[in-house]
C-alpha cells in the first residue's frame, strides 16, 4: 500500500500569487480533502519555506514547498478474503454489488464477515481516510438489502461523495417485491421517519423526533398478490422504503421487522424456500466522480433468490 501523498517541490509558481494557502494545496494535494490538509499544515508536515504557516496566508509565489505526509496508519480492521463482486474500480472509489445477509461495517459485536472487511482485504491501494488506512464509507445498505453502493478510496473522495449524498445529488434506484396488489400506478410517500418510542430496533413515521423523508415509486409488474416496484427515495433515512410501504398497506415481501403477517400473504412455504431475507434491492446508482467531475451510474443486476419470487409469482398469476 501506497502512501497518500508525498511530494517536494523547490518552488511554488507565481501564478497562483494572490491565493491563500489551502486553496492552492488543495489543488496541488488532490488526494487530500481541505480538513486533512488543514490537519498537517498544523502537524508541520507541509512547509514553505521551511516554516510552518496559518492556512489563510497569502500565496506570493516563488516560495518552497515541502510535503512530507506520513503513510496512513493501520485501521485495526482485519481483511478477509470474502466473495464481493466488484462493479467498477479506479484509483479513487470502488462500486461493488452488496450480496444480503452481509453488513456494511464493524460494530455492535459484528467484528468481521462485513463489507469493510472485504474491502480491506480486496483493496491494495487505499491511500487512507482521516488519516487511516481504511475504506470510507458513505452511505449503506441494510445487512438484507442487496445492490450497488459505492465506496471511497481517497480522502477527498470521501469528503466529495459524503456531500454528494447529503445534499441529494446522488441518484439511486431501487427495485422491491412488495406484497399486496397496489392499484395507483405510481405515487410518492412522504412522511418524517424516527426512531421507534417503543422499539429500538424499529423506524416509524409516529416518532416525535422523525426526519423529513420522500419516497417515490412506480409500479413496475403486478403479481398474484404482490407488486414489482421501482423505487427512487429522495433521502436517505434509516429503513425508509421499507417504513413507508409498510405503513401505506404494502411491506416489502419477506421483511421479518416491518411485513407482519402480510409479508407473505400466500403460498409462504414455497417462497420461503426462495428467499430468506426481505426483498428490497439497489438497482442502479449515479454519482459524479470525484477526480473527474463525470456523471457516472453504475447497475446491479436482480438476484437469483428474488427473481426466483418474480417468476413463482408470475407463474401463479397466469
Amino acid at each position: 500500500m501506497e502512501p497518500a501523498e508525498e511530494k517536494t517541490v523547490t518552488e511554488i509558481p507565481r501564478e497562483f500569487a494572490g491565493q491563500r494557502a489551502d486553496v492552492f494545496l488543495s489543488g496541488f494535494l488532490r488526494e487530500l480533502s481541505r480538513s486533512s490538509i488543514k490537519k498537517h499544515i498544523e502537524l508541520g508536515n507541509i512547509l514553505i519555506d521551511r516554516k510552518t504557516f496559518k492556512p489563510s496566508r497569502i500565496i506570493n509565489g516563488g516560495e518552497s514547498l515541502s510535503v512530507n505526509i506520513p503513510p496512513p496508519e493501520p485501521c485495526g480492521i482485519k481483511g478477509e478474503e470474502i466473495d464481493v463482486e466488484i462493479v467498477y474500480e479506479d484509483r479513487d472509489v470502488i462500486v461493488v454489488n452488496k450480496p444480503a445477509g452481509m453488513v456494511v461495517h464493524p460494530g455492535a459485536g459484528v467484528t468481521s464477515g462485513t463489507l469493510v472487511n472485504a474491502l480491506v482485504y480486496m483493496c491494495e491501494d487505499l491511500s487512507g481516510i482521516g488519516g487511516e488506512m481504511r475504506p470510507g464509507i458513505v452511505h449503506r445498505l441494510d445487512k438484507e438489502t442487496s445492490g450497488v453502493m459505492v465506496v471511497a478510496k481517497t480522502d477527498r473522495a470521501h469528503k466529495s461523495l459524503s456531500e454528494q449524498f447529503k445534499t441529494r445529488e446522488t441518484e439511486k434506484e431501487y427495485v422491491a417485491i412488495v406484497s399486496g396488489e397496489m392499484k395507483k400506478n405510481s405515487g410518492v410517500f412522504a412522511s418524517p421517519i424516527g426512531r421507534s418510542p417503543s422499539n429500538r430496533i424499529k423506524m416509524t413515521s409516529f416518532s416525535r423526533v422523525g426526519r423529513d423523508a420522500e419516497t417515490r415509486w412506480e409500479v413496475i409488474e403486478r403479481l398474484d398478490g404482490a407488486t414489482l416496484v421501482s423505487i427512487w427515495p429522495k433521502t436517505g433515512r434509516t429503513h425508509q422504503i421499507r417504513v413507508h410501504f409498510s405503513e401505506n398497506g404494502f411491506p416489502v415481501f419477506a421483511d421479518k421487522v416491518y411485513g407482519g403477517k402480510k409479508s407473505r400473504p400466500k403460498n409462504s412455504r414455497i417462497l420461503g424456500a426462495l428467499i430468506k431475507r426481505h426483498a428490497l434491492h439497489a438497482k442502479s446508482l449515479g454519482f459524479t466522480h470525484p477526480a473527474t467531475g463525470k456523471r457516472i451510474e453504475f447497475p446491479a443486476e436482480i438476484p437469483e433468490d428474488m427473481v426466483s419470487v418474480i417468476d413463482f409469482l408470475r407463474m401463479q398469476s397466469g
